[in-house]
């Protein structure tokens, strides 16, 4: 009889850091900038692994991007994931902005196939879907690689939790994800989701069809009604009803608030219990209620310096 490997052994290892993320979107206005910033510090403090940021249909605020992940680089200690989208641009197009943003010292992208155009045309040799992306920045990486120093990009997608609106199916779904980590995706991050099961139920379909990679799930906080029913309606996913009825009941702001970080909590909980190795908050440029959520949590979180001296590293 052999003798147990070390990965037979009973684990003695410490459970392991929930991974934290935020999603930011770049200012619109000079307000919307300082409003921006506020909340940058204040999550900045909570000293997540990385936040995103979005990047317009057809690259429509990429000045405006490129301005918000240079900042993020230069003045504080924040990791920025550079959100691209692919549907429409040519390969030179997209090869040109990857070499951008690797340039820029990004080392993050999350590839996305964005919206369709509206006329329904892509013009011959653009690129149409995520996977499509994917390859290129890999063969971009490729050339380049020696300046990583055996390090490389870490390229993020998108999962759905719940049928995507254009898919024929959930199990549909699934296998474009299996074929985007085929192609190179590192981990991937769900839509938003209302129902507790909803994430446990992608994880199971997404392991037993072989997907392997981190499925981080994307949770909103639910503090305001007006963008819970303004979201289900773009993405096609009911809340529940129930706790819609309870919101719309709520006696004034405060209640509403409390009702909306109890459910939230709720569903992060249930997506740690069911095997989320982290959690991605959708802030919408406001951090009171990421923060609230947050607090209830208590994750377990990799001991690192302190912000100040992490600060001092990063801009010294």
């Amino acid at each position: 009889m052999s003798p147990p490997t070390l990965i037979d052994q009973p684990s003695t290892v410490a459970t392991a850091p929930v991974a934290l993320s935020y999603e930011l979107f770049p200012p619109r206005s000079p307000a919307a900038s300082e409003t921006l910033w506020a909340t940058i510090r204040e999550l900045e403090a909570t000293d997540p692994d990385y936040v995103s940021v979005t990047y317009g249909a057809s690259g429509s605020n990429h000045d405006t991007a490129l301005d918000l992940v240079d900042r993020l680089q230069l003045e504080t200690t924040l990791r920025p994931l550079a959100h691209l989208t692919c549907v429409g641009g040519t390969p030179e197009e997209l090869s040109r902005i990857v070499n951008e943003l690797l340039d820029r010292g990004v080392r993050g992208i999350l590839a996305l196939r964005g919206d369709q155009p509206k006329d329904g045309h892509v013009p011959p040799g653009a690129l149409r879907y995520a996977q499509d992306l994917i390859e290129l920045i890999r063969r971009v990486e490729l050339r380049r690689s020696a300046q990583f120093a055996a390090g490389k990009v870490a390229i993020g997608v998108a999962a759905y939790p719940t049928k995507h609106p254009e898919s024929p199916s959930e199990g549909h779904d699934v296998e474009v994800l299996l074929a985007k980590q085929r192609s190179g995706a590192d981990f991937a991050i769900t839509q938003v989701f209302f129902h507790a099961e909803q994430y446990a139920s992608l994880l199971h379909r997404a392991r037993r069809a072989g997907v392997t990679i981190p499925l981080i799930p994307g949770v909103m906080p639910l503090t305001s009604l007006r963008r819970i029913e303004k979201l289900s309606a773009l993405s096609g996913v009911s809340p529940d009803a129930a706790f819609v009825d309870r919101m719309r009941s709520a006696t004034d702001e405060a209640e509403a608030r409390r009702l909306g970080v109890e459910a939230t909590v709720a569903l992060a909980e249930s997506s740690l219990d069911a095997g989320a190795p982290g959690l991605h908050l959708y802030t919408f440029n406001e951090h009171a209620s990421s923060l609230d959520v947050l607090t209830r949590l208590d994750l377990p979180r990799p001991a690192r310096p302190s912000l100040a001296a992490r600060r001092r590293s990063t801009l010294s």
